[in-house]
């Protein structure tokens, strides 16, 4: 249809040779809607209800704050949703709630059994509580929102600065690019947990900071590659043509040499998503990565770590980090083979 982009020659050859891979295609697959299914994680896992019918008018408290005071409580703040279905009055009124499948929010601390926490997988929560009594599959579910969001959001700005520094270096090349690549050296030289630990301390350990700094120690690696390509490229042909027919800096640059210099940017991003999940995991295990009650993986490591007693916590938290990362790896492995010009696919 006119007016509508299409892929180049190239890069449908390319699409179809990773569709032959099966184990990478499937991989992309099953992540990439398990991360779509994360981002309705509130629909899914969630001590709020997905709607509220009380006195004749309609509540979706999944999705807006509602006051105690607009169920028939006496105060402005947002009302206890489980105790509130639960609530004589409140059922006296014709109240009725439509909770999520999975009725328990990350946060939230089920103190209402017995026995002190944590529980084991039961039928009320499918893989267990964890030492403060929160549903492990809940946290499972959103802390997975949250891995993918950080190393999906790292692999952005990593690639933007290490594409445009690399492509700076390798084109100008002379004294810019020796005085970019010593600072590079050194400051790729600098503690990154050193930083990150003083950074904390002073702006606080968010998700916007842990972003940041882990974004300005990962991108060095990308621009290396993107560099090396950029000294390739200049001296070939098409571009010394360009330059002779009079076309700008800028037109070279990002019509003419950036479309040949991203093959081998492309295969690394696949592995610097896993290494986003890695970081985050490693840092809230530490204790230096989200503060609480954020769901992390990482704390629910260091949790089975403590509580050696009560194995599903870490065995939920370490089968749901390897299954994620293996299925990053396939696809790595599969875009890798696929941009790899020497490579005959062994699934073609």
């Amino acid at each position: 249809m006119e007016g509508t982009p299409q892929l180049s020659p190239l890069a449908r050859d390319r699409w179809r040779r990773f569709c032959r891979i099966r184990r990478a295609y499937a991989s992309l697959w099953i992540l990439g809607g398990a991360f779509v299914l994360s981002l309705f994680s509130d629909f899914i896992a969630n001590d709020k209800p997905l709607y509220v019918s009380y006195g004749g008018q309609h509540f979706f408290p999944v999705l807006r704050f509602y006051p105690e005071t607009a169920f028939g409580g006496r105060y402005g703040t947002e009302p206890d949703y489980p105790a509130l279905r639960d609530d004589p009055a409140f059922r006296a009124a014709g109240g009725r709630m439509l909770f999520p499948p999975i009725p328990y929010g990350p946060a939230r601390t089920n103190l209402d059994r017995a026995t002190p926490p944590p529980h084991p997988p039961s039928l009320a929560h499918w893989l267990g509580t964890d030492g403060i009594a929160r549903d492990v599959l809940s946290r499972l579910i959103h802390g997975f929102r949250l891995c993918m969001l950080f190393a999906l959001a790292l692999v952005a700005v990593s690639a933007i600065l290490g594409i445009i520094i690399g492509a700076v270096q390798g084109y100008a090349g002379g004294r810019l690019d020796i005085t970019l690549q010593r600072l590079i050296e050194i400051w790729s030289a600098l503690p990154f947990l050193y930083v990150l630990i003083l950074l904390g301390s002073i702006y606080g350990r968010g998700f916007e900071m842990l972003l940041a700094v882990t974004a300005i120690f990962q991108w060095i690696g990308l621009s290396y590659y993107m560099r090396g390509e950029f000294y390739r490229l200049r001296e070939q042909t098409f571009v010394i043509a360009s330059r002779a027919l009079g076309a700008g800096h800028g037109r070279i640059i990002f019509r003419q040499i950036l479309p040949n210099a991203l093959g081998p940017v492309i295969t690394i991003l696949p592995f610097t998503l896993i290494a986003g999940i890695s970081t985050l995991t490693a840092l809230d295990f530490l204790g230096f990565g989200l503060p609480p009650p954020a769901p992390s993986w990482g704390e629910m490591l260091q949790q089975g770590l403590k509580q050696l007693y009560s194995p599903w916590i870490a065995f939920s938290a370490v089968a749901a980090l390897f299954t994620t990362l293996m299925l990053a790896s396939f696809i790595g492995e599969g875009v890798r083979e696929v941009f790899d010009p020497r490579a005959k696919s062994r699934y073609d």
